[in-house]
């Protein structure tokens, strides 16, 4: 055996921990955010009366690019509103004092997230302030169920008295493929 081959090991066992290490450091990074590669943030509230499937750790975005994250979800005791702190990335802090935000959802069934649209106003949001131009999440089922069991559209016109003219009424007689 020669003398170069304990050096060799020495470095493949090296590189290789140096490897896992940093596949470690990549997956926590991305999972939490805890090393945040990035700049800081500053956070701003709004007031929801119904979050839907929004968590914590969720998007914030611009049309639709992300900037920050939802970083805790509360509720205000006293008006019993779903208080949702943004931690938005220091870039954006830029915003105007009137932005608005809505819980939207990516497609169908995707991931729930806030969706921010800047106002006009000339001055910034800044850390601690509340956003106050809200839109809730929307019920995909509660909708499915009133338009179910709404009655229809089918008989809105009879019950409105609005019976279809008969034939022979001259210019108003409806054709045979409308009737």
């Amino acid at each position: 055996m020669s003398a170069r081959a304990p050096r060799i090991e020495f470095a493949v066992g090296a590189f290789l921990l140096l490897a896992l290490a940093s596949l470690l450091v990549l997956a926590i990074a991305s999972t939490n955010g805890s090393f945040g590669f990035g700049g800081g943030t500053y956070e701003v509230t709004a007031r929801f009366s119904n979050l839907g499937p929004l968590r914590q750790n969720a998007p914030v975005k611009i049309g639709g690019v992300a900037i920050g994250k939802v970083a805790r979800i509360g509720l205000d005791p006293v008006k019993l509103d779903s208080v949702v702190t943004l931690a938005i990335d220091d870039r954006y802090d830029d915003l105007p004092a009137d932005t608005s935000a809505a819980i939207l959802t990516s497609g169908l069934l995707g991931e729930s997230y806030v969706g921010l649209k800047p106002g006009g106003d000339p001055d910034p949001l800044k850390p601690g302030d509340e956003i106050f131009l809200t839109q809730s999440s929307v019920d995909i089922i509660e909708l499915v169920g009133k338009y179910m069991f709404s009655g229809g559209a089918d008989n809105a016109g009879a019950k409105a008295g609005n019976a279809p003219a008969a034939e022979g009424d001259g210019d108003d007689a409806l054709p045979d493929y409308l009737k």
